[in-house]
């Protein structure tokens, strides 16, 4: 299908992005990669009346490490994250989540500000700064991911803010992240991922609810010493799957203990 019409505007600081929104209004969308965006609005469920182009906006295209933390820009590539020898020493698991990102396409044009802006529950990264109580930094303010993501394709930004970049605690402990899908680069029907912080395990859940999930129970449990089986049972706690055309709501809680399960056997 043919999107809607719309007005076009370029951007190449966030000052003029963030300008070109508040001309526009609060229809108005960015554009980086459109690999969500653009389908989107071909089958017309996002009719924006105009889009901001950023795919060259300065200052947002590199990723750093600094005081425990790695920051990557809002437009840094699916591709240059996963290559990103920074990335690969200092939060290894962010590397893997960029590598099972879409295909290749996908992963050469989408960007982390994009999927962190969308706020889809089937986002991998939205997951993972969730699970990391990672920082969601942009034009206005920082926000913590636990504050950031409220409901389906809905989280804190105001009309005229852009994400600028997300901050990530170093983690370099045993982690895993398991995606169950029907072919191999459809978007999760139900996706776990775990990692070892040093000091606790922290457990994420990629569509299995209205927004990206945090596995307390599970959390819980393996700081109280349970294996991997025993935690696995607490995966159904605070899910809220829904039944779509892909898996029933019932057939998706079991696959979260599944996963649960092996992506923790996996990691230890």
């Amino acid at each position: 299908m043919i999107p809607a019409a719309f007005e076009y505007a370029t951007a190449t600081t966030v000052d003029e992005a963030v300008g070109h929104l508040h001309h526009y209004g609060e229809d108005a969308k960015l554009l980086a990669g459109g690999q969500s965006l653009v389908p989107l609005m071909r089958l017309r469920l996002a009719q924006p009346s105009a889009l901001v182009d950023i795919s060259r906006m300065q200052g947002v295209g590199s990723i750093k490490r600094d005081d425990g933390h790695i920051t990557v820009g809002a437009g840094v590539r699916h591709a240059d994250i996963e290559r990103d020898s920074t990335v690969r020493d200092g939060l290894p698991l962010l590397a893997e989540v960029a590598h099972e990102v879409g295909d290749a396409q996908v992963r050469n044009l989408g960007t982390m500000g994009g999927v962190i802006a969308h706020g889809d529950a089937a986002g991998d990264y939205c997951t993972l700064a969730l699970m990391l109580d990672a920082e969601i930094i942009t034009s206005k303010r920082t926000h913590p991911a636990s504050a950031f993501f409220r409901d389906v394709f809905t989280t804190a930004l105001d009309p005229d803010e852009v994400v600028t970049g997300v901050r990530f605690p170093v983690a370099r402990g045993p982690h895993a992240y398991i995606k169950f899908r029907r072919r191999l680069y459809d978007w999760a029907i139900a996706g776990v991922m775990v990692q070892d912080t040093g000091s606790e395990w922290r457990v994420g859940y990629v569509n299995l609810g209205s927004t990206p999930l945090r596995g307390g129970g599970v959390e819980q449990a393996l700081a109280d010493g349970a294996t991997p089986t025993e935690a696995a049972t607490h995966a159904v706690e605070g899910l809220e799957p829904r039944d779509d055309v892909r898996a029933t709501a019932e057939y998706k809680r079991h696959l979260a203990t599944v996963l649960t399960r092996r992506a923790l056997e996996t990691a230890t």
